[in-house]
């Protein structure tokens, strides 16, 4: 007789966060796909293609992410008990603003004697960084909760899983410092019915981790590392082919600087490959920063490749912002040259830019955000706080120092303000980016972003409105809370609400969520629609391709005295000064060239 198998219920989760009144921010579909849960489905399922409990064994994985479903505890420990077995829950790519939320979600489960493990971005900072182990950590490790350091690669899954298997959990498990390899790693994916879930089913995957630069406010150099690990173009071929034989044709590659990729070439030349061979025709979004334009080729490629939609680390326009944050990466003198050169392409750019840096006020916010529509060609900007986020130097610098910071982890989310300014008061703050987000997203400016879109000759015409209606609804009325996340129709649930706040009253709930999901469902709508008559307005204009403005007009064409970009702000015009002696040198060695090319012929 065939020995009777046995099942192991892995759950993999991941979690939301509360917003301002408690509730889990949920969408009926979410915009940004979770790598985290695309990894860790792919290890898991290695593992359990490895027998590594046992060939009787019989691994049942549920993976949910809560940004667009649901977590039901009390339903997934009935099918455990139901199902008979053994379980753990892991909470998945755990952010810092997420992990009230996941010590929420592990406490139904450690009640059932089920164990929990959390991971993600908030552990590993805080043990990366810090000399003492923060209280919300010391909390979640005295209910019983085990914390997963860095990353999962290289079998580091295993011991997990076994331990799970016969009982008992480790108070800590894998390493900040000692970090896998992922060249060679089993393939990260997700079932279509979750990909299905999210806005125009996008997947996502990575082909490196790490960053060489040494931003202050960034915590992914302190947890990932900054010596960079690549996934091979073997390994992008199998990611692609899993994900293509389950329907998916969208994909966001999660790498936080693709340009930085020592391997971004190959990677791109697998993708146009696959798109010329074998009629794989996917649509990328990438992340990039703003030096990208001086690689060779790599812009041309990553649009043969299928790049669609790029997001730039745009972060501040004053030199001394960027210096004081030591982002001397990004160059204000080249961003109009980066810029062109994407718009030379069908290209959507996003850009991400901080407001609370030293030099920031509220005046000086607003002021910068006027150049900026006026001068850089930029599609849409997410606005955001300067947090100090556990894992990032400033965190550290902090609390050490002893400075203020906000107690409250759910409020890390870029969107709420966690620290004091040197300069701006608390509601100067608040209402420098909130004004800067209804400055930037006014109608006169979209129309601009329209015409720049004919004038350049791209054909992403709906792509560019949906997009654009997403950011505006977010930044609008009761939706504006919700800027830096991503989703499409927020949905509420009323058992779900934050402990310690009281559960409302159904006859002021009901209609209170009702409105609140029909003004993002119907705003949204509302909004696309006048972006389209806008769009087919200008393109009844016979002359609609010869638009050019300030933002369309190379520097080369321009006396870079002339733009407030590069005059306005604090050590704007050093910088300038140090690009003109840059091109005024290689303009003279350009005609040394030429000249000596003379004289030998």
């Amino acid at each position: 007789m065939a020995a009777q198998r046995r099942s192991f219920h892995v759950l993999l989760l991941k979690p939301s966060h509360y917003d301002s009144s408690g509730y889990p921010i949920r969408w009926l579909r979410s915009t940004i796909p979770s790598n985290s849960l695309a990894c860790l489905y792919g290890l898991t399922r290695d593992c359990a293609d490895r027998h590594i409990l046992g060939a009787d064994v019989e691994f049942k994985i549920w993976s949910q992410d809560e940004v667009n479903s649901r977590i039901r505890a009390d339903r997934l420990i009935r099918m455990v008990r139901r199902d008979g077995g053994k379980a753990i829950c892991c909470l998945v790519g755990v952010q810092s603003n997420q992990f009230p939320r996941a010590v929420d979600i592990a406490q139904p489960f450690l009640a059932a004697g089920i164990p929990v493990c959390v991971g993600g971005f908030h552990v590993s900072g805080c043990m990366a960084m810090l000399k003492d182990m923060p209280d919300d950590l010391k909390e979640a490790q005295a209910m019983g909760i085990s914390f997963f350091l860095g990353e999962a690669e290289e079998g580091r899954l295993d011991g997990v899983y076994r331990d799970a298997w016969n009982g008992h959990l480790k108070p800590v498990y894998g390493s900040v410092t000692d970090l896998p390899s992922i060249e060679g790693a089993p393939v990260p994916y997700l079932p279509k019915p979750l990909i299905d879930r999210s806005f125009e089913s996008v997947a996502s995957f990575d082909m490196g981790r790490g960053c060489p630069f040494q931003c202050t406010f960034c915590s992914i150099i302190n947890v990932q590392g900054r010596k960079s690990r690549f996934r091979s173009s073997e390994d992008l071929e199998k990611i692609l082919r899993v994900n293509w034989s389950q329907g998916n044709r969208r994909f966001f590659i999660t790498d936080d600087n693709m340009a930085r990729n020592r391997q971004w070439e190959e990677t791109f030349d697998t993708l146009i490959r696959l798109r010329n061979e074998e009629g794989m025709e996917f649509e990328l979004a990438i992340q990039v920063d703003t030096l990208c334009h001086r690689i060779d080729n790599f812009i041309d490629k990553a649009v043969a490749a299928g790049t669609t939609h790029v997001f730039i680390g745009l972060e501040n326009i004053n030199p001394a912002n960027l210096i004081a944050a030591k982002k001397n990466q990004n160059r204000i003198s080249e961003y109009r040259d980066m810029f062109l050169a994407w718009k030379k392409h069908p290209v959507f750019i996003s850009c991400g830019y901080i407001i609370g840096f030293p030099f920031d006020t509220k005046e000086s916010v607003l002021r910068d955000v006027e150049i900026i529509k006026r001068e850089l060609a930029t599609d849409s900007i997410y606005f955001s706080h300067l947090t100090p986020l556990p894992g990032s130097a400033d965190h550290k610098r902090m609390v050490e120092a002893g400075d203020w910071l906000d107690p409250d982890m759910n409020k890390y989310d870029l969107t709420h303000r966690v620290m004091k300014h040197p300069v701006m008061s608390d509601d100067e703050w608040d209402e420098a980016v909130e004004a800067a987000h209804q400055a930037y997203y006014r109608r006169d400016h979209m129309i601009t972003v329209l015409k720049r879109m004919f004038g350049t000759g791209s054909n992403r015409r709906l792509f560019t409105i949906k997009r654009l209606a997403w950011h505006i609804i977010n930044s609008r009325g009761v939706m504006r809370e919700y800027k830096m996340e991503g989703g499409i129709v927020p949905l509420f649930n009323r058992k779900d609400r934050r402990p310690g706040l009281a559960r409302e009253n159904p006859i002021v709930f009901f209609p209170k969520a009702a409105f609140r999901t029909a003004y993002g469902f119907a705003g949204l709508w509302l909004i696309w629609l006048w972006l389209y008559v806008q769009m087919k307005r200008i393109a009844r204009d016979p002359r609609k391709h010869e638009y050019r403005d300030l933002a369309l007009t190379p520097l080369s064409d321009q006396d870079e005295a002339e733009l407030d970009l590069v005059t306005a702000t604090i050590g704007a015009s050093d910088e300038a000064a140090r690009v003109k002696r840059r091109r005024d040198a290689i303009a003279a060695g350009n005609r040394a060239n030429k000249s000596k090319a003379v004289a030998a012929a």
